[in-house]
């Protein structure tokens, strides 16, 4: 009972297992977000019943989900965790409200996770190195949401917290976008001359070309676009008419030839725009054709005065397509989440199982234990069969030391003699299937008392007239036709078989092993010409051999 009791305590984990698996992946997730979030996967939340469990377990589900780029749908209560950490950790308070703010824009309130992010960055006394995760987050999700005017003071504290060059110009290109969202083409345009300046000082060239693009653009926005077709045309020159962005390139000197009353240059540049787009972007040019069919419309419209259904269906299948791959991803992101669910739920079965497994273990273990006591009492049963039977032979000694008396006053009486002889042979024999030390020592006192035993067993000269007498002088016989051939230790064998004697008894009587019986065997076989499956004793009393 003890057995299956601890069995089924040992099937749950303890809270300190828990945490030590918890902390053990949220110390991997540093280094290895994958192999941290394998660790959480095989964790059971609805088994964690203290509150810092739950919160630790949710929130680091969360974060390595941000971390790795995946869908967050299924990670709804990073909420609980986040109001646990309120007020007592600072660091998990931010960071479960980073994860909490992408939970809501994965499942589409970017307004909710927006206002999230700004009570985070208002938070007082946070450290910088903390606050910047916030800053940057909110910068980008408003971004998303082409945010202008509002999100300028953001991008401007996002410039301010970044210690890294490479994050500082980052943050410096979110600004120049929020004064475009927010129509400060001036502003913009003066930030993307320092970045301009900055790329070209230190020798990024994609930077700078990405920049110089963005310039371009601002300037065709600020109504410059002679000014902008120069910028273009001067990029060409140094990036080559076959670069990656020429589809672009061509696309605003449209735009700037549409914007001057230069119809046919836009519808030029247009098509150009096109081909460039077909060979860049091949396959993977919708957002690019949502664009262009826009321009196209209005082109068209401005030579044939009218607007025509094949572009607005157009324009609208272009939309359709988009919103159906949004529709697509977060239906994937749902199947992502119910598919966590089934492991949490195969985990659970999983335990259960463990469970089973247990039970039948402590099962099988009490059978085992049954078993064991059974092997106990049978063993017990035979150590009683031993000492009747040591009893037995201290009985039999005894009557064989009275034996010599009972000889000398009848020494006619050859049914006494027989039956002594019996006696000492069935002493050795009860010695042989019980060879314990201390009936091998009883024997060898019995054996000493009528001549000398050398360190054997037995008395083999009073053996061999045993046998003489009881088996019609077998050994006299077996000695005379054999004795030049057979050695010692082979005429032991053959007249202890003579006498029933088996070959493990054999081998405890004559000192050898059981194997060696078997060789010595196979010699005598051998010297006696006695065929295999013959049974050498049969073979010996046959009368034809005589």
């Amino acid at each position: 009972m003890a057995v299956i009791i601890f069995g089924i305590a040992s099937c749950s984990k303890s809270m300190t297992q828990y945490d030590n698996e918890i902390s053990l992946a949220e110390m991997i997730m540093r280094n290895n977000t994958d192999s941290a979030l394998s660790l959480l996967d095989e964790i059971d939340p609805s088994e964690l019943e203290i509150d810092s469990l739950r919160a630790k377990y949710h929130y680091l589900k969360g974060w390595g989900h941000l971390s790795s780029n995946r869908s967050m749908v299924g990670d709804s209560l990073i909420g609980y965790a986040h109001n646990f950490y309120r007020g007592k950790d600072i660091v998990r308070n931010i960071r479960s409200g980073i994860v909490f703010a992408w939970y809501k824009f994965w499942v589409g309130d970017t307004p909710g996770a927006l206002t999230m992010l700004d009570s985070l960055a208002e938070l007082p006394d946070i450290p910088d190195s903390i606050m910047v995760q916030t800053v940057r987050v909110r910068v980008l999700l408003g971004a998303s949401e082409y945010q202008g005017r509002q999100l300028v003071p953001f991008a401007k504290k996002l410039h301010d917290l970044e210690t890294d060059s490479m994050r500082k110009m980052e943050a410096q290109y979110m600004l120049l976008a929020a004064y475009e969202y927010a129509g400060e083409t001036d502003s913009a345009l003066y930030i993307a001359d320092e970045l301009i300046d900055y790329a070209r000082n230190n020798n990024w060239g994609d930077k700078q070309f990405i920049f110089e693009l963005e310039r371009a653009q601002l300037l065709t926005e600020n109504g410059r676009s002679a000014e902008s077709d120069e910028l273009i045309g001067d990029i060409f020159r140094k990036a080559g008419p076959d670069n990656g962005a020429a589809d672009v390139l061509y696309f605003q000197h449209a735009i700037n030839a549409l914007n001057t009353g230069d119809i046919n240059r836009a519808v030029r540049n247009l098509a150009l725009a096109d081909s460039a787009a077909s060979k860049l972007r091949k396959d993977d040019d919708a957002y690019y054709r949502s664009y262009s069919n826009l321009l196209n419309a209005i082109i068209d419209f401005k030579l044939t005065g009218r607007i025509r259904l094949a572009h607005i269906n157009s324009l609208n299948n272009r939309q359709n397509e988009r919103f159906n791959r949004v529709k697509a991803s977060q239906w994937e992101s749902e199947r992502g989440a119910v598919q966590q669910q089934n492991r949490a739920l195969a985990l659970k079965a999983e335990s259960e199982h463990k469970t089973v497994i247990i039970l039948v273990i402590s099962l099988v273990a009490l059978i085992i234990i049954a078993g064991a006591i059974w092997i106990i009492r049978i063993r017990r049963l035979r150590e009683r069969e031993n000492e009747e039977r040591i009893e037995a032979l201290q009985k039999m000694i005894e009557e064989y030391k009275a034996a010599p008396a009972t000889q000398d006053s009848g020494t006619n009486n050859p049914g006494a003699l027989r039956g002594a002889m019996l006696k000492q042979l069935g002493i050795i024999k009860m010695v042989a299937e019980t060879p314990t030390e201390q009936n091998r020592e009883m024997l060898r006192k019995i054996s000493s008392i009528d001549g000398e035993i050398n360190g054997e067993l037995v008395d083999w000269a009073n053996v061999f007239e045993i046998i003489d007498n009881l088996y019609s002088g077998f050994y006299g016989k077996l000695h005379s036709k054999y004795g030049d051939v057979l050695s010692p230790k082979e005429e032991q064998i053959i007249v202890l078989m003579m006498a029933g004697f088996s070959t493990k008894e054999i081998s405890v009587i004559t000192g050898q092993t059981a194997s060696t019986i078997y060789v010595r065997k196979s010699s005598i076989r051998k010297k006696l010409g006695a065929p295999e499956k013959e049974d050498i004793v049969r073979f010996l009393l046959n009368p034809s051999r005589s």
